[in-house]
């Protein structure tokens, strides 16, 4: 396994280069600082908001592609590379759909803003650790001034058992991930974080055997396909586990951070 190859990393956020805690940590940026010389290009892909994953990386942000919104929105600095949005018709479609069922709080995904109707506090305080801007509306239907990314689902126990089995019907018409223990992202069907990668592939010229790829859930699982060097986290859905290449440790054990150290030393050892 040769790490000199590799000319992009791409990593998730939460459950990977997040800790438990929603850090970054210091090892990550001095590690980003020692493969600068070598010309690394570095992407933060994640469900979040692009505000949200721009405020967790601001020493960098500048620097790097950010991929947001599950592939819905890129972004290099000040340049968008790209977006894929959701029709107004398709969201005009689920909004109904989840209102049917109850414990279940729905996210419109504006690129301006993100919009919900339950303006309750404890909701509230879970969704601005991944939204750093939202609107509280009257009605979801009453569509905002704005072009969407995906509707995003919130159950406070658990998303693959209260909120994938009402969407799951849809699933062919929209892309319905699982993206995290508490959270399902609707989207286009081309919006993923693979074919956001495929994008930055093309535009670079790089190839899958030069990119490394960090993933611990269902919506890392298009890009993980995009990248030889692609690692599941330890701490990461059993779905993920099988479909990548190696392994590292968990996202509180610096799991990214251990390989990126291999990945220094390897380039280091090349020139």
């Amino acid at each position: 396994m040769d790490l000199s190859k590799v000319k992009m990393v791409v990593t998730d956020m939460d459950g990977t280069l997040l800790n438990s805690k929603s850090e970054v940590s210091g090892q990550f940026f001095k590690l980003y600082e020692a493969l600068k010389p070598h010309q690394i290009h570095f992407v933060a892909a994640s469900g979040r908001q692009y505000s949200s994953i721009h405020q967790k990386l601001s020493a960098i942000a500048q620097e790097i592609t950010i991929v947001a919104e599950n592939g819905g929105f890129i972004k290099h600095g000040d340049i968008e590379l790209g977006s894929i949005l959701l029709s107004p018709e398709h969201v005009k479609l689920l909004i109904p759909v989840l209102r049917e069922v109850q414990g279940l709080y729905t996210v419109l995904c504006g690129k301006k803003s993100a919009y919900i109707e339950q303006d309750e506090a404890k909701f509230k305080n879970i969704l601005q650790e991944y939204y750093t801007k939202f609107d509280v509306v009257d009605n979801l239907m009453d569509l905002p001034d704005d072009d969407f990314f995906k509707v995003a689902i919130y159950h406070f126990e658990s998303s693959e058992t209260y909120i994938y089995p009402v969407v799951k019907h849809l699933e062919g018409i929209l892309q319905i991930k699982v993206s995290g223990t508490n959270w399902v992202d609707i989207a286009d069907p081309g919006a993923n974080k693979g074919e956001a990668v495929k994008i930055l592939q093309h535009k670079y010229g790089i190839t899958k055997e030069e990119t490394m790829v960090f993933g611990d859930f269902n919506n890392d699982l298009e890009m993980i396909d995009q990248a030889f060097f692609s690692y599941a986290m330890a701490n990461a859905h059993d779905n993920v586990k099988k479909a990548a290449r190696f392994m590292t440790k968990s996202n509180n054990e610096a799991g990214v951070e251990e390989i990126l150290q291999q990945l220094v030393k390897a380039k280091d050892a090349k020139n």
